[in-house]
């Protein structure tokens, strides 16, 4: 399976959303302390391990090989972005995401109702359905809300949107190699942010489909759809659901090869390629065909892409 594959979250064409972004004003009103490192964690850099050697993932992706990496001290994020948060943003600024200014996003069918009419869905992968009135807001479409949800993950997120987020609050999104530096918790050159086996003694540590995809989730883990950003154990830096729950734009431009040559400090990803990183797996992702929630893991999407499981965290440079 490669980066292209959509069975990670549907995808748009890059520069579908530049005639609303001309017409959509940049996000003003101040945010309320624009230097507060409250809700983030300082880590201190250095260098460590990226990527994989391993064969049992994705190695087109570019998942490998694995290699040091040195990083300068930053701050992030210990959840991501939640509902609650979003809905600050947008009260104060006025921003209005690229979802509700094209009028669709990409749903998981098997969240939308038995008697919810046809809609164009994605041919290498028909449980993504593009659903008009689908948006941060009504996750599901027209008729769903945030109730109950305003401490899950908020979804239906481009990259220009988490990017308008981020600049608000005076952050920035993370380049890959802090997030999987981050992720990892400390450890070193292991599958999850808690050790190699994925649900040590019986317990479950992140959202993920279980069950058999795409007709059954049971959520034997505790959540069917989206989780608490808080939900579970955090790792050994005390960030939660690095792996699972919704996947993470990255600021880097994707590319499966760069990095066999790229820098190795502060390494800021390739020049445009047209489609941007995300990491960390969703909950729709299942080992039958999309073992990507690990912290070695890569996937990527368009800027202008949004879908019921993409999300995203914040970082600050210290």
């Amino acid at each position: 399976m490669s980066d292209q594959s959509p069975c990670c979250a549907a995808s748009r064409p890059e520069g579908e959303s530049v005639a609303v972004d001309l017409a959509s004003p940049s996000p003003s009103g101040e945010a309320p302390g624009r230097t507060d490192t409250s809700g983030m964690v300082e880590l201190p850099g250095g260098t460590f391990i990226m990527g994989t050697d391993a064969q049992d993932g994705y190695p087109a992706d570019g998942e490998g090989p694995a290699r040091e990496v040195t990083l300068s001290p930053f701050w992030i994020d210990t959840t991501t972005v939640s509902n609650a948060d979003f809905a600050e943003f947008t009260e104060v600024t006025g921003w209005v995401t690229v979802a509700e200014r094209l009028g669709t996003s990409f749903v998981f069918a098997g969240y939308l109702p038995d008697d919810f009419p046809p809609t164009r869905s994605v041919a290498e992968a028909p449980w993504w359905r593009e659903v008009a009135g689908a948006d941060w807001r009504h996750p599901e479409g027209p008729g769903s809300s945030l109730e109950d949800r305003m401490d899950h993950p908020v979804v239906h997120m481009t990259w220009r949107d988490a990017r308008a987020y981020a600049k608000w609050l005076g952050k920035r999104l993370p380049t890959e190699a802090e997030w999987e530096y981050a992720a990892r918790g400390g450890l070193a050159q292991n599958r999850y942010p808690w050790g190699d086996q994925r649900e040590p003694g019986g317990e479950h540590r992140m959202n993920v489909w279980q069950g058999t995809f795409p007709a059954k989730d049971t959520g034997a883990d505790g959540y069917i759809g989206t989780a608490p950003v808080d939900a579970y154990e955090p790792n050994g830096y005390g960030l939660y659901n690095t792996t699972g729950n919704v996947w993470e734009w990255c600021s880097d431009w994707f590319d499966p090869t760069w990095h066999r040559t790229g820098p190795r400090i502060d390494p800021g990803g390739p020049p445009r390629t047209g489609r941007k990183t995300m990491r960390g797996g969703s909950h729709m992702c299942h080992a039958s065909y999309c073992f990507r929630y690990r912290v070695d893991a890569r996937s990527s999407n368009t800027p202008d892409s949004s879908a019921g499981n993409i999300g995203f965290r914040c970082v600050r440079s210290a």
